[in-house]
Order: structure tokens, then sequence, then C-alpha cells
């Protein structure tokens, strides 16, 4: 098992599921939950190397350097710490 912090806050989550139901039961909000939107921008504190490649539909927003789109993002195994962006 995997596991995902928020704000000092955590849950476990399955190696290789998507994050995005832990964080937003951890307070990050999620709406289109496709990529497209961008409100689930999250910056990655700690545990990149834990996650999936980055893939187009995050280059597509730009996201700057150590942030992700928490709904598009596997955690493949360990931990990871984010911070939410907005």
């Amino acid at each position: 098992m995997a596991k995902v912090e928020v704000d000092g806050k955590s849950l476990e989550v399955k190696d290789g599921e998507h994050i995005k139901d832990a964080i937003e039961e951890l307070g990050v909000i999620i709406a289109c939950a496709d990529g497209t939107c961008g409100v689930c921008r999250v910056k990655i504190e700690e545990g990149m190397e834990n996650l999936n490649e980055i893939n187009e539909a995050e280059k597509g927003m730009e996201c700057e350097e150590g942030e992700r789109l928490g709904c598009q993002c596997k955690i493949l195994k360990g931990e990871v710490k984010v911070k939410p962006v907005f």
C-alpha cells in the first residue's frame, strides 16, 4: 500500500491507483477530473519519484516545476506529500 498526505493528513492508496479520490477526501478540490481545468493542481513536496510520468493532459496545462494535476496522478509505490496550489 502507498500513502498520500495533504496538510498533515494521510490516506492509504493501493499501489498503481489514481490519487484523485484520496486527495479530494483530504481537501484538494477536484472539478473536471479529466485534466482540462487545472483546479486540482498540486505541488509535490515529497515523493515525485513515486508517481507516474507526466501525461499529455498535464503537459497542456503548463504546470510549474514540481506541480502536477492531482486528477492525473497515479501513485506507483511509497509515499507522496502534496500541497494544493489553489
